[in-house]
Order: structure tokens, then C-alpha cells, then sequence
């Protein structure tokens, strides 16, 4: 007779053998992979972080499309230009949809923009763009909000009169401070207590999601819900934002004068009234606040990221950084006022904006079938995950002559004139690109510009070996001398 212990033993064992079987039958319908051991699937192969050089080097053994298995479930991970084009562009139809990260979820409680149903995102998303439009995207309007607080960050960066100081906090707020203006209709204070919270929590947020803690909860989220650990924070931070923009509306719910909107809330608040017969309408309050939220944190960490990754390229490459000065004194001068359409004259200045965007950039983004759809060779059945690794796409030897080293070549011709190429894409593409990419395009040159025409950005006496970490939303902090030009 066997002992309890033992019987017990023999059933995991039959278990897991069992798991184990079922793992290796449903491999032969997708493209090949590591093997996925049960339960935890590839998360041991991938070290429990499902991170862009890793998807590279497994490319270099399954091809540009292979199969990982978070825990029971397959992702199909696609690597490199044509692979990730085919999918965002060619297949944007079949491959719009978002999966429900259980994170997320408990976060924007099926609200807003970013993993709604479609029937949601679609009209908030069209809604959104035409609000932007109207507050002047892609026009002079917009252009003057973002050149007002390039004045508040220069007066804040020359403060230090040149010595060593750390840029975070002055670009943070400055960058915040311009979709504050979009949204609310009014900046903050650099010494509000609530806003300087709000930075930080956003900063929190965005680096938190990129997180292993934030995989282990989506993939085990009935055993990290219990457990106590920053995801927790994450959580509670909810609570903050939401009463921070609940706050907001409803103040421009009592100052609302429908014939004068005169930001995103206002606009959205009109909207809203002119449908509330429609029982059937995605344009209630709870949409509006969640997509405000997601706008927000949408339009400052990735922006100030990017320039305060910019000003460190420029310190460690004094000759880069001389030449788009050289080039913006010539064709620009001092007092000229920097327009974003400024750039068709600055093919160069314009070349190292685009270059810091390809080298620091490249998300994961996460896909999930619509209906029945065919990648190469291979047919997935709805709702399969589809993974695409910007940074592969942004690195892609073939698209790129020196993808890993820093080369506004990369966007220039023989004569010096800017040039596309079609691997460059840090906003993804396709029906669920990025709202806020033009803003962000806006934003990086007006800002990267001026700071250039007024400072020298230099490394603090001393400093050495500085690393400008790879394929990351937030750059590790650092210091630069800001001296006055």
C-alpha cells in the first residue's frame, strides 16, 4: 500500500506529466520555440522578463516569428521590420485588438482608451484626435503652449549657472505642465505639492508596467492580488488620479461655457451632453476620466524621457551637439521663435532628433486576434497574442547601417538632406498607434531646439564611462552642466 505522502507524490507527478503532454500537442500548431516546461511555460527561459534583447537573441535561433508561453498561454513574438510591418500595417485590421492584461484591468477598470472592447476605443480615440485638432495640434496654437513653458525650463536649467545638476525634475515639470494645459487649460505651480506628486506617480506607473513584478502579476494575478509588494502601489495610485482629474471636471463642470470650450475636458463635456439621449453612447464620464488619465501619463514620461536621454547624447558627443547649434545659429538665429515646421529647414538637427528616438526606443507591443488570421505560412484562431518588438524593428541590421551605435546618418542622404525610413516607427502604427504621437513630435523638437540654441550641455568634471542605457522609457538619472551659451 502506498502512503499517503507517496500517492500524493505520484499525483503531482501524473499532473505535471500530464500538463507536460498537453504543452508539447498544442506546440505543433504554432511556429517553433523554446520548450515550455507546465505551468510556468518559457517564463524560466526568458528569466521571468520578457525583455527586447532577449527576443532578439531567440530570433537568431526560431526565425523572426516564434512562440513563448507565458505560464498555459501562447505568444507569438515577431522580430524585425517585415515581420512587425506585416503585422501592424498590413494585417491592422485583424490584429487591432489589445489583450486584457489582468494589471491593467484592475487599474483602468475596462475604462478609457488603452485595452477597451472596440466599440469603446474607437469612438473615444476619434473623439480625442478631433478634440486635439481643435486645440491646435499640428497648428501655431498648440505650438505657443509648448514655447511658453521652453521659457519656464530654461529660466529653471539656468538657475544652476552652469555647475553639475540633475535636469529630471525641471524637464518633468515643464513637459507635465503642457498636456496639463491641453487637458485642464491651466499649469501648475513647480512648487504644488499635488502636482509634484502626480509627476512622480506617472513616472512610477510607466516604469512599473515594464516591470518583472508587473509579468508575474498578469501572469499569476490570483496569487500577487494577496501579496504585498509595489504592485500594490501601483493599485492604490488609482485612487489619486482618478479624484485628481475627478476633481478637475467637475470644476469644469460648474465654470462650462459651451461656446467658448476652451481645453480637452471642456470640449469632451460638450460632447458629451449632445449624445446623452443615445443609450447605446461610449461617452460618459467614466470613459472621459480614464482617458484623460491614460492621456496624461501617455504625453509626459515618454516626452521627457526622450529629451532628457537627448541632452545626454549631446554631453557625450560634443562634436553632434556643435553641429546642430552650427546649423540652428545659421538658418535660425536668436531671435527667431522655433516652430515645429522650422525642422524641413534643419535636416540635420531634425536627423538627431529621430536618431534618439530609434536608439533609446522600442517597446513590446501586445496584439490580440480580432478574428481568424494568417501570418507567414501559419493561421491563428481569434484572440491568439501577437508580441512585436519594436526594438527589433528599430535595430534591424538590414534597415539600419549602424543600429548599434548612436548615427543621425541613419536619417540623412548623401547631400545631407533628411530622409524616412520605413523601420522607424517608436509609435507603433496602425488603428491603435499612438494618440499623442504628432504632440510628442512637437513637443521633443521645440524643446531639444531651444535648449540647444541657449545652452552648451557638458558632462560634470570627472565624470566618466557614462552608459546611455538601450530600448527603456526612463534613462537612469544622471547630471549635466547646463552653461549658458
Amino acid at each position: 500500500m502506498l502512503s499517503l505522502s507517496a500517492a500524493l507524490m505520484v499525483l503531482v507527478v501524473a499532473v505535471i506529466t500530464a500538463q507536460y503532454c498537453k504543452l508539447q500537442w498544442s506546440r505543433r500548431r504554432y511556429p517553433s520555440g523554446p520548450t515550455p516546461l507546465p505551468i510556468i511555460g518559457n517564463l524560466w527561459t526568458i528569466r521571468f522578463n520578457l525583455h527586447q534583447e532577449t527576443l532578439m537573441e531567440l530570433a537568431e535561433t526560431y526565425g523572426n516569428m516564434f512562440t513563448l508561453w507565458m505560464g498555459q498561454t501562447p505568444v507569438i513574438v515577431l522580430n524585425g521590420c517585415h515581420a512587425v510591418r506585416d503585422a501592424l500595417i498590413s494585417h491592422s485590421e485583424e490584429l487591432y485588438d489589445r489583450p486584457r492584461s489582468p494589471l491593467l484591468e484592475a487599474f483602468l477598470k475596462g475604462k478609457g482608451i488603452f485595452t477597451t472592447p472596440e466599440h469603446t476605443w474607437k469612438p473615444l480615440k476619434r473623439l480625442g484626435l478631433t478634440i486635439l485638432r481643435s486645440l491646435g495640434l499640428g497648428k501655431r496654437g498648440l505650438q505657443e503652449r509648448v514655447q511658453e513653458e521652453v521659457h519656464w525650463l530654461i529660466e529653471a536649467l539656468a538657475v544652476s549657472k552652469g555647475k553639475a545638476m540633475d535636469p529630471c525634475i525641471a524637464i518633468t515639470n515643464s513637459v507635465t505642465n503642457v498636456i496639463a494645459l491641453v487637458i485642464f487649460g491651466h499649469r501648475y505651480s513647480s512648487n504644488d505639492k499635488e502636482f509634484l506628486q502626480l509627476t512622480k506617480i506617472n513616472t512610477f506607473l510607466v516604469g512599473f508596467l515594464f516591470s518583472m513584478r508587473a509579468r508575474l502579476y498578469n501572469a499569476f494575478p490570483w496569487v500577487m492580488h494577496h501579496l504585498p509588494g509595489p504592485h500594490q502601489d501601483f493599485l492604490n495610485y488609482y485612487t489619486f488620479l482618478n479624484n485628481f482629474v475627478n476633481k478637475e471636471i467637475q470644476i469644469h463642470k460648474e465654470n462650462l461655457v459651451h461656446e467658448e470650450p476652451q481645453d480637452f475636458i471642456d470640449y469632451y463635456l460638450i460632447h458629451m451632453s449632445t449624445v446623452s439621449d443615445d443609450a447605446n453612447s461610449t461617452y460618459d464620464e467614466a470613459n472621459m476620466n480614464h482617458a484623460v488619465i491614460e492621456i496624461f501619463i501617455g504625453a509626459t514620461v515618454p516626452v521627457s524621457s526622450t529629451l532628457r536621454t537627448a541632452l545626454l547624447h549631446m554631453a557625450v558627443q560634443p562634436a553632434i551637439q556643435e553641429k546642430v547649434q552650427k546649423e540652428l545659429d545659421t538658418v535660425l538665429g536668436e531671435s527667431h521663435l522655433i516652430h515645429y515646421e522650422d525642422r524641413d529647414r534643419l535636416p540635420y538637427t531634425n536627423a538627431v532628433v529621430h536618431e534618439v528616438l530609434r536608439y533609446g526606443n522600442g517597446g513590446i507591443l501586445f496584439r490580440q486576434a480580432m478574428k481568424q488570421t494568417s501570418l507567414k505560412g501559419f493561421t491563428f484562431e481569434k484572440g491568439t497574442y501577437i508580441s512585436c518588438n519594436l526594438y527589433s524593428l528599430l535595430n534591424d541590421p538590414d534597415y539600419w547601417e549602424t543600429p548599434d551605435q548612436f548615427n543621425p546618418g541613419h536619417f540623412l542622404d548623401t547631400d545631407g538632406k533628411f530622409v524616412r525610413n520605413e523601420a522607424f516607427m517608436p509609435f507603433a502604427a496602425g488603428p491603435r498607434g499612438c494618440i499623442g504621437e504628432q504632440l510628442a513630435m512637437t513637443e521633443i523638437f521645440i524643446f531639444f531646439t531651444s535648449l540647444l540654441r541657449t545652452f552648451n550641455f557638458r558632462l560634470p568634471e570627472g565624470a566618466k564611462n557614462v552608459y546611455i542605457e538601450r530600448g527603456t522609457l526612463l534613462p537612469q538619472p544622471y547630471e549635466i552642466c547646463a552653461v549658458p551659451r
